[in-house]
């Protein structure tokens, strides 16, 4: 599992991007194994940290997870590699969020997956909180469906799975509450997505 954290300007350029993984295990054999576990490229990891059944000293003289696992489900390993590294980003967000006093505002935001490596992008979301001066939204999605929070100001957008070469869009207006200005910075965008088999780090297992 990696979690991404990325700034990416309105043209869907990378400007920096960091990731948080994790290694997580559940275990169903008979007798005490005793498991090794190699990488490919173990020096991508800048940080890491490791179930009490890892044996530390091996890790830091051969790059080697030696262990024997308990039973059960258990985090394995925690990593973070940081943005000193080349992120490839596998989806692209092309985003216009405009305000104006008394027209409200217009957005429009296209999706689209890219270098996946074959791999089908799923249960695509993405979340936008706006400013609380925000009443409601009108939109128009060419994919999916959207939902706004009165209360918390957020909008979802269910996109769902991304087919290769289609490029979901979303479009339409923003309601801005009567005697209330502009806000002066756009919001940012949360994206949630799913890539079976895919390390968006490049990370690869060598041996187990």
């Amino acid at each position: 599992i990696e979690e991404v954290d990325a700034i990416i300007d309105k043209s869907g350029s990378v400007v920096s991007a960091e990731i948080q993984g994790y290694i997580d295990c559940c275990i169903k054999l008979s007798g005490m194994p005793d498991l090794s576990l190699t990488f490919l490229n173990p020096r991508l990891f800048d940080d890491v940290s490791f179930h009490p059944c890892v044996r530390f000293r091996r890790w830091e003289s051969e790059r080697i997870l030696s262990f024997v696992p308990p039973d059960g489900n258990f985090r394995l390993m925690s990593y973070h590699i940081g943005s000193h590294n080349m992120v490839a980003i596998p989806l692209y967000v092309r985003h216009h969020i405009s305000f104006k006093d008394i027209a409200g505002g217009k957005m429009d935001i296209t999706v689209g997956a890219k270098q996946t490596m074959g791999k089908t992008v799923e249960n695509v979301v993405l979340e936008i909180p706006m400013p609380k001066s925000v009443l409601n939204v009108t939109l128009t999605p060419g994919q999916g469906k959207y939902s706004f929070d009165p209360v918390s100001k957020v909008m979802t957008w269910e996109v769902g799975r991304i087919e290769v070469g289609r490029m979901p869009n979303i479009r339409g207006t923003i309601n801005l509450q009567s005697g209330t200005s502009a806000p002066e910075s756009n919001p940012a965008i949360s994206i949630q997505f799913t890539i079976n088999q895919l390390a968006v780090s490049g990370l690869k297992v060598n041996r187990l």
